[in-house]
Parts: C-alpha cells; structure tokens; sequence
C-alpha cells in the first residue's frame, strides 16, 4: 500500500470500515513508514477529541411514548395535540442543530489539523533543499528562463514573478513532493535568508493568508486564481508577509 492510499484510508480505518485484507495492509504500511505513521497518529488524537467532546443524545421513554400516543391520536383535541407535537420537534430540532454544530467543529478542526501537518511538510522540504545543497533545477534571477523551464514537468504552468525591486531576488526553481503530489518550488531571496515558495493548484476559492509557525520556520499560506501557494523562510514573519502581499499583487 503507497501513502497517498493511506492518507486516502484513513478516515476509513479510523471507523473501522476497511475490509480485512487492506486492514492488514494499512498497518502493515504504518509499521513501516514513520512518516504515515505520525500522520495516523495526530489524525486518531483529533477524530478522538471531537468525539468526546460532542454530546449523544437519546430519547427518554417518556418523550418515545409522547410521541407514540400523539401519532396514535384521532384528532378530536387539537390543542392536547400541539403541545406534545411541539415539544418533541422541538427536541428533535435541538438534536439536529447539535449535530450539525458537531459536524462543522469537527470539518474546522480536521481543516486546522491538516494545515498544521501540511505545514510540517513544508518545512521539511525547505529544511531538505538547504541541507542537500539543492535548492534550484535551474538557476536564474529571470522569470522568462525559470517559468519555461517547468514545462512538461508539471501538469500546470506556475506563476513565477519578478520582486527583485520589492526586495526579494528570484534565484531559481526546483520540483518538490507536497501534498501527495508533485509541486512547483521557487526559490526568491532576501538579504542571506532563502525563502521557498511552492505552487500547486486548487479547486478551492481566493483565500486571504494564514501564517504557521514550525520549528522555528515562518510558513504563510494562502489561495489565489485557483493555486496553492505556500511560502517558508526563517525571515521573520513581518518581511514574510511582506513578501506575500507583493506576491498576490
């Protein structure tokens, strides 16, 4: 089983609604890969906090048996029936609006959950590329020789621009892995600090950015015209963001 299968799985596993078979498989994989492994584990802390968080009602005998008398009702008193009516869609409406509550928690904290570990995974790739001493495919300060250059590598054209006169020098580009998928990396510069933006598209609408902190990292996300962007950099966050705005200009 690869990881994209088991990040596919996982919420499947999690309730126990895997056949036996890629069962075994699943935790065969996670006993292997360290990496899904981690995944798996902050995933199963947050599924299991929403659970217990979120409340599970069920109804008394006595409102089950309101309920029952009142459908049995012949219709003779229309006022005795409203009432018991009333109370038990009250009830039933207040059971759902808990749900729902519960179900948009737990999307906003999966939501959450997951973009703090897409986060560690950017700042895995920025830490990688500087310790391998590889942080460009192809070297140039000119977006004309970086944006041909992907070409053919990716399935979309990414945005590349030119801010050396805001103050962040384009140096080159580079493929990566985030994401399940293969990205865009460029690499722009500020004084002696290297800043990594990854590119890849979205189906999601605009987004204004968020910023993440990891390992000591400054991470600064956003959405635009249908693309992920994500930038990483231990400039601080002041200039990082700066550079994020001169981006989505």
């Amino acid at each position: 089983m690869s990881c994209q299968q088991v990040h596919q799985f996982l919420d499947a596993y999690i309730d126990r609604e895997l056949d036996l078979a890629t069962t075994l498989e699943f935790e065969d994989h996670l006993k292997e890969c360290s990496g899904c492994r981690t995944i798996y584990e902050q995933y199963k802390d947050l599924h299991d906090s929403v659970q217990a968080q979120l409340s599970y009602f069920e109804a008394s005998d006595r409102l089950q048996r309101k309920v029952r008398a009142a459908l049995r009702s012949d219709g003779s008193d229309a006022r005795r029936e409203w009432f018991p009516h009333w109370r038990a869609w009250a009830i039933a409406a207040s059971i759902v609006a808990v749900i729902l509550i519960g179900t948009v928690l737990f999307q906003t904290l999966k939501r959450s959950r997951q973009s703090e570990m897409l986060a560690e995974q950017v700042v895995s790739s920025h830490i990688r590329s500087l310790m391998a001493n590889h942080l460009s495919d192809v070297i140039s300060s000119d977006q004309h020789t970086v944006k041909p250059w992907f070409n053919g590598k990716l399935d979309f054209a990414p945005v590349v621009k030119d801010l050396a006169s805001q103050g962040f020098p384009l140096a080159g580009g580079r493929l990566d892995y985030l994401a399940d998928r293969p990205v865009a990396a460029l690499v722009y510069k500020r004084r002696q600090h290297t800043i990594n933006l990854f590119l890849w598209p979205s189906p999601d609408s605009d987004s204004r950015p968020g910023t993440e902190t990891a390992r000591g990292y400054n991470v600064v996300h956003w959405t635009q015209a249908h693309m992920n962007y994500w930038a990483v950099s231990d400039l601080n966050a002041a200039e990082l963001g700066e550079f994020a705005a001169d981006l989505r200009k």
